[in-house]
């Protein structure tokens, strides 16, 4: 049995608004006709944060704010509801919808896209769910740059020794574009900061990247991951290949090599999942690790390759067959490259299906990958073609820049970045934001204990002697 759905109009409910969710929903607004479909979109964030920056967020290149798109203020024709879906029940076509304030209720749809993106992959490892933190949120990217500032701050405080060369070291854990450029860029951040502080030396800062496999970037060529290396080598950056974290208990990390290292900054960058509480929330088929399953036109399929129809799915939680042969596994990687595409190709597909109209397959040809290594340093691979140093950081900007979703937020990246060519990094500490009424709790008055008031009471009425 089927709910019913009153609406005359087709209904589209969109799970996730990262960018698989956003861009479904920016371009089914530009090309639905008026009236054709009621479209809702759910997330528990108010934007969407584009994930290629937040290495430069915690290295103060970019301002926070401008490497998120406010969902509201782009998004005109969509219903936006700040919540969480918690469950979805596909065989009825009923989502549950549990808003952050009052109780849980049911939407009805017509049609579903899930586009709950991933979260951070971690393993059991003593310490690192306490201890660590990600780079898949732009509230991580702020707390890891407030952090190293503060950490600064405080070691020039101190004399010379072990604590505070363990204030100046940073851990990042997994050696993929997402690590390394975490990696690097923090290193850069760092070199460039100790022109402020004279009280500290180059050589008290520790950077130390730590990667399971024998090599690193495996999105490039074996020669061009090999030249990061050297280049981070010269840069006092040190990576450990064939190396695991072991534990992360008490202010040090632990690696299989029998090496401890000190040190209050942890970024754990080794691999994402599909977001489990979406994807285990419903009914809707999945694969071996865990990712809904998706035929190349987006609508979700079955273990026997049938459509489940009103399913649509695209990004990292997706399971998407990679036509052009060149994804993991026969399925496209789980990146910004594309989710953005799918996203495009599944709004099409949706109304061409309102429409009776066929959708088309999502096929493309990985276009290369490019990756900032710190200011004016990064990395451009594309096919047997890589370009490395200044150059290929212009290629990486100019990307990511293009890429930005909307003009107003282009400008806004455009503009910080001009300004900090000729101003430099802002330097400015604000980790105090991550507790907000401190100041004002520390010197508000409190009423006085009961007990004292009472007792003071008597005292007050005492005659006064003559």
């Amino acid at each position: 049995m089927t709910s019913t759905v009153t609406n005359v109009v087709p209904r589209i409910l969109i799970v996730g608004g990262g960018y698989a969710g956003f861009y479904t929903a920016w371009k089914l607004e530009k090309q639905l006709r008026k009236g054709e479909a009621d479209v809702t979109i759910v997330d528990p964030l108010p934007y969407m944060t584009y994930l290629p920056f937040l290495p430069e967020v915690a290295a103060g290149a970019i301002e926070p704010r401008h490497a998120v798109v406010a969902t509201r203020r782009h998004l005109k024709r969509t219903h936006v509801v700040a919540a969480k879906v918690t469950a979805i029940d596909h065989a009825n076509k009923v989502a549950t919808i549990t808003p952050a304030l009052g109780e849980p209720y049911q939407f009805p749809y017509d049609q579903i896209v899930v586009t709950a993106g991933s979260v951070s992959r971690t393993f059991p490892i003593p310490g690192i769910a306490e201890n660590a933190i990600g780079m898949k949120a732009i509230e991580e990217a702020v707390w890891v740059r407030d952090k190293l500032l503060s950490n600064f701050d405080k070691a020039a405080a101190l004399p010379a020794g072990p604590a505070r060369e363990r204030l100046l070291t940073v851990v990042v854990v997994g050696g993929g574009f997402a690590g390394i450029e975490t990696f690097a860029e923090l290193r850069s951040f760092a070199s460039a900061l100790l022109e402020k502080y004279p009280e500290l030396s180059f050589d008290e800062t520790h950077f130390h990247l730590i990667e399971a496999m024998g090599r690193i970037m495996p999105e490039v060529s074996l020669k061009t991951s090999e030249w990061v290396l050297k280049d981070l080598a010269k840069r006092g950056a040190f990576v450990h290949l064939d190396t695991q974290v072991t534990g992360a208990v008490g202010g040090n990390v632990e690696l299989s090599t029998g090496e401890i290292i000190p040190t209050d900054i942890i970024v754990w960058t080794a691999g994402v999942m599909a977001n489990p509480q979406v994807v285990k929330g419903g009914d809707l088929p999945t694969e071996e690790r865990g990712r809904i399953r998706a035929q190349a036109d987006l609508r979700v399929v079955d273990a026997e390759g049938n459509v489940v129809e009103g399913a649509w799915t695209a990004g990292a939680v997706a399971a998407v067959p990679d036509l052009t042969g060149g994804g993991v596994g026969g399925y496209c990687v789980p990146n910004a490259q594309h989710a953005v595409r799918q996203a495009k190709r599944l709004a099409k597909n949706l109304i061409a299906v309102l429409r009776g109209e066929l959708p088309k397959d999502y096929v493309h040809k990985n276009l290369g990958a490019v990756a900032g290594l710190g200011l004016y340093n990064g990395v451009f691979q594309s096919g047997n073609l890589a370009l490395k140093g200044f150059v290929a950081w212009i290629a990486h900007r100019g990307y990511h820049g293009l890429a930005m979703p909307s003009w107003e937020r282009k400008w806004r990246v455009l503009w910080g970045w001009w300004n900090n060519f000729w101003l430099g990094r802002d330097i400015v500490n604000l980790e105090p934001v991550q507790h907000p009424r401190g100041f004002f709790e520390e010197f508000a008055s409190r009423p006085r204990p009961a007990v004292a008031a009472a007792d003071a009471a008597p005292a007050a009425k005492a005659p006064v002697a003559k």
